[in-house]
Order: C-alpha cells, then structure tokens, then sequence
C-alpha cells in the first residue's frame, strides 16, 4: 500500500510542473517534510507548487508511529520586505492519519516563514502547524510543527 501511495505521490508530483512565475523564485520544489512536536514525529516526501506569486499548494506523505498521514494544504505566500528570499504564509488544509486498525481525518491550519536562498536550488520552511482531530472525538493539539527542506525544480 505505501509503495502504490508513494508511487501516486510522484505521479502527481510530476504533474504539477508548469510554467508559472512565482515570487519566491521557483514554480516547484520537492524534498523532505518533517512534522514534530506533541504526539510523536512524521517524516516523508513533500512537493511545493505555486499557481501564481502568492498562492501555493503543499502536498506530502509523512510516516511515523506505525500511521502514514496524507496530506495537502493551501497557503497564501507574500514577501518580507527588505528581506531577500523571506516570506510569510498562512494556510490550511485536509490530511488523513492512516494506521493500522483506524483512520482519522485532520485539519491542519498553519503559520510560517520560507526562505528561498538567492541564486541556490534550496528552500527552507518552517510552520506552526496545529493538529485539529475532528474524527473519533475532537482532538486539538496545538505543539505541532513543520520543517520543510526542498530542493527547487524550477
């Protein structure tokens, strides 16, 4: 089964190579996403598109603790003023935690900054990523963070 997500995750990933000018710098950029904090580490492949200069979609597949999380988020992106490569999002999106006797659906808003490094391939992400359970009872958990380290495709 992750072989098949994973597989559907690169497709995808694939797809989603266009030609839009972003101002960060790149369109698309794929690496790795780390989730830590309260509730255990997920790491996994990440992918980065931006439709326009301000708005972007994330998609990722995490493992951790014996569950495997899908997810994908919206994020509204602008720079930092008198900062080259800095910007500021905010977001949310859907994800799944699939493991192996239950599934839970999340919601996962999120606040952060990214820097593009000038003239690199690389980006750096760091979010504040609340974790809203709203299945098997409502769960909020609000130490929840987001590390995302990609390597820029164009």
């Amino acid at each position: 089964m992750k072989k098949l997500i994973f597989a559907l995750f690169l497709l995808v990933s694939i797809t989603f190579v266009q030609n839009v000018n972003a101002q960060s710098g790149y369109k698309n950029a794929a690496g790795l996403f780390i989730d830590v904090g309260n509730g255990g580490t997920f790491v996994g492949p990440s992918i980065k598109h931006y439709f326009n200069p301000k708005d972007a979609l994330q998609g990722m597949i995490i493992f951790g603790n014996g569950a495997t999380v899908l997810g994908a988020e919206y994020s509204y992106n602008a720079p930092i003023r008198n900062a080259n490569g800095l910007m500021w999002n905010i977001g949310i999106g859907p994800q799944v935690l699939l493991a192996d006797h239950y599934s839970d659906f999340i919601v996962r808003p999120s606040l952060g900054l990214e820097y593009k490094i000038p003239g690199a391939p690389l980006d750096f992400g760091f979010d504040w990523r609340p974790w809203w359970t709203v299945t098997h009872g409502s769960h909020f958990e609000a130490g929840r963070f987001g590390l995302g380290l990609r390597f820029v495709i164009n």
